[in-house]
């Protein structure tokens, strides 16, 4: 916080008091099945730097990496940092840092008190749909800044959702709330879910199936070993027709997920979030076009939009844990 005088009207001239954003404040720690993002970011949430490494199998081994790098960014930026967040893929209860990644079988890592310990920072874990519905709130388009009840839907290798109610974040119950990537929706999915099932959300509408659907309209003899998410949207963009057949019929269960949610929870807005909003122009006719058919005559028509945080909105709502903290807590003070 920078401190100048104003001009006097007669008294002592006035202290006022604006924000120094240059400054490192937060890391933000993004844990992915696949890869692990870090970054450091000033009060606006802007990315100054930014650090990827292969996520370990093992929990120690990822504890040792963020410790590593972060006492690294901490020492380089003279010790502005004043906190670190974390995102991850799974079950995490905040009011004890307990969590559960199915993809990993992690339950109950130390690793909060362990990294908090080792860099003497607060850290802050959030599970990583949560997390991205938080940076909606924080840096999101202004319409969405000023809605009070949306859901955020997180289409990764699986499938997340960051309920919003009131401006805040809903958890419930040890940090349950929001695993409707595992409700019941059809039989015969391409891929099973992170649990095993064929029956569920995540396994009809996630990234991984988009490619299950690809290597099958292709004739792909080694299934999806060779491609990526992120070359089966280059191929869609090209119009070659096997990935957009996949990503629509993709887009359709994940209008039929959207749906529900709608019909259960009635959002002022539903987002979606993940790298999939790159080629939302592609899909958005299909996922709406089936919302529509599925909704309930009557009822008001509920906006679907693309997330603008880009292919990175948990590594964003990592950062806004701590920027969210330290933002309350000025408020308190």
């Amino acid at each position: 916080m920078e401190e100048v005088s104003g001009e006097s009207t007669g008294g002592r001239p006035p202290l006022l008091l604006s924000l120094r954003i240059a400054n490192a404040v937060a890391i933000g720690v993004d844990v992915g099945t696949g890869r692990t993002m870090m970054a450091t970011s000033d009060l606006a949430g802007r990315v100054i730097e930014r650090q990827t490494f292969e996520t370990p199998r093992e929990p120690d081994e990822l504890i040792e990496q963020i410790v590593t790098r972060s006492r690294y960014l901490i020492a380089k930026n003279k010790n502005t940092i004043e906190g670190i967040g974390i995102s991850l893929p799974g079950l995490v209860d905040t009011t004890s840092a307990k969590l559960y990644v199915p993809h990993f079988k992690w339950q109950d890592i130390p690793l909060v008190d362990e990294l908090s310990t080792a860099v003497g920072l607060p850290v802050m874990i959030e599970n990583d749909a949560n997390a991205a519905a938080l940076a909606e709130l924080w840096f999101g388009r202004p319409e969405i800044r000023q809605v009070r009840d949306f859901i955020l839907v997180l289409i990764e290798e699986g499938v997340g959702t960051g309920i919003v109610f009131d401006g805040q974040i809903y958890r419930g119950e040890g940090g349950a709330a929001g695993e409707f990537g595992h409700m019941t929706i059809g039989t015969g999915a391409p891929v099973p879910c992170a649990s095993g099932r064929y029956d569920c959300w995540e396994a009809f509408a996630s990234e991984r199936a988009a490619l299950a659907r690809y290597a099958t309209n292709a004739g792909l003899a080694n299934g999806t070993a060779n491609i990526s998410f992120s070359m089966l949207m280059d191929l869609a963009e090209a119009q070659d027709a096997h990935a957009l057949k996949a990503l629509k019929e993709t887009a359709s269960y994940l209008g039929v997920g959207i749906s529900n949610l709608i019909r259960g929870l009635a959002p002022e807005a539903v987002i979606v979030g993940g790298p999939m909003v790159r080629v939302w122009n592609l899909i958005v006719d299909e996922v709406r076009r089936t919302v529509e058919g599925s909704t309930c005559q009557g009822l008001p028509s509920t906006p679907i939009i693309a997330s603008t945080l880009g292919s990175e909105p948990t590594l964003m709502g990592a950062v806004s844990l701590v920027l969210a903290g330290k933002f309350a807590s000025a408020a308190v003070a």
